[in-house]
């Protein structure tokens, strides 16, 4: 502070030290809090928020293949619109009228805080589909980078073992030049 202008701040440096100094506070506050102990390395953490939070910010929760493949959305989807029904006959209609214009008012404040329960479960579900599709591709990732280590291994050995053997068919023995 000798009385000189600082030099121009870098928003993104800015930035980048607030996410730093954010994350650091998060991650000792969830292990001491009884956090995996995985978190105590700051490598582990960052890459698990990493896959974490490209899974809750960049994944469209419409297009994510669980929900393909867990079939018609009646199944795994919360239905959270009122549908009035009977199966009776001619009184099906009177006890249809009932329910909405008796039964509903006098319950419409637990289907509203039910409604928003439902809603906030159905983001939470979709978060998860999210985050684990993203480990299935990580995890996609992770097995072909091992079996791609593995083919070259084989054929580093492969290679090592026919160099040794035709060293060995050159060199004549001992036993032949006595």
């Amino acid at each position: 502070m000798n009385g000189e202008p600082a030099g121009p701040v870098s928003v993104d440096e800015v930035m980048r030290d607030l996410e730093d100094s954010v994350r650091r506070s998060r991650r000792t506050r969830l292990v001491a809090r009884g956090g995996p102990s995985e978190y105590r390395d700051e490598e582990v953490y960052a890459h698990v928020e990493r896959v974490l939070r490209r899974a809750v910010e960049s994944r469209d929760p419409d297009v994510l293949l669980l929900p393909e493949l867990a079939g018609d959305d009646h199944d795994w989807r919360l239905q959270t619109h009122l549908n009035f029904s009977s199966h009776r006959g001619a009184l099906g209609g009177l006890i249809v009228w009932t329910k909405r214009r008796i039964l509903l008012p006098l319950t419409r404040w637990l289907y509203e805080y039910s409604l928003e329960n439902f809603k906030r479960q159905e983001r939470v579900n979709r978060t998860l589909f999210a985050c684990l599709e993203e480990l299935a591709i990580e995890n996609a990732k992770l097995t072909r980078e091992l079996q791609n280590y593995r083919i070259a291994e084989l054929q580093k050995v492969k290679a090592e073992g026919k160099s040794e053997r035709g060293r060995a068919e050159t060199e004549p023995s001992k036993s032949s030049t006595e």
